[in-house]
């Protein structure tokens, strides 16, 4: 697998936890396995490569390169506007919280707590899904910059689906950490365009 393939399966996990919350806003609705790979990539410590961190394959980032190939293509018909934004302001994120060691310490101390909350009852337990969501709250939502998410109020004032989106916002910004950490920086996704598409055209076919 080439760097440019680690970069682009990281940054689908940014674009694909960016779709979900998207979804869940709108719809109140999410794939399961979607959710338990991204859900999941929070707590793989220690990976042997990219994906591992997504349970060894990409099929539950296919949605998130897709969100990708449309805003790379910069085709206005096919264009994720939300998805998009989210997914910026994720990367925006990342880049605030890789100054704050004391909100870095805190997650690290509190993702172990969680793992074992997911050896209990696994990995899309509300349980699970409301100790993320709350990891979220008390260290990115601090930020003086936050993101805001746009849908149907019936869905986003359903205190599951609010802890659904928080948690997808902690994975999505691991994603963009780990992008960052195998050498990922925004200005590829202007200058690189050609590419990253040339790259990614082939993972989305699987």
């Amino acid at each position: 697998m080439t760097p440019t393939q680690e970069q682009l399966i990281a940054l689908g996990g940014v674009f694909q936890a960016a779709v979900l919350v998207d979804k869940i806003a709108k719809t109140g609705q999410a794939s399961e396995a979607a959710l338990s790979c991204m859900l999941g990539s929070l707590l793989v410590m220690d990976p042997k490569d990219t994906m591992e961190v997504y349970g060894g394959d990409d099929l539950n980032l296919r949605e998130g390169y897709r969100s990708l190939v449309s805003a790379l293509e910069r085709d206005p018909a096919a264009l994720q506007r939300e998805p998009l934004r989210y997914a910026l302001s994720m990367l925006g994120l990342e880049r605030k919280l890789a100054k704050r060691d004391d909100l870095l310490e805190l997650i690290g101390k509190r993702l172990p707590q969680i793992k074992s909350q997911v050896e209990h009852f696994g990995p899309v337990h509300e349980n699970v899904i409301a100790a993320s969501g709350a990891l979220y709250q008390d260290t990115l939502s601090t930020l003086r910059q936050r993101i805001q998410v746009h849908g149907d109020m019936r869905n986003l004032q359903q205190p599951n689906n609010a802890s659904k989106i928080r948690a997808l916002l902690l994975a999505g910004i691991r994603s963009a950490r780990l992008w960052r950490q195998l050498g990922g920086h925004r200005w590829q996704l202007v200058v690189s365009r050609r590419k990253l598409l040339k790259e990614l055209y082939p993972m989305l076919r699987g």
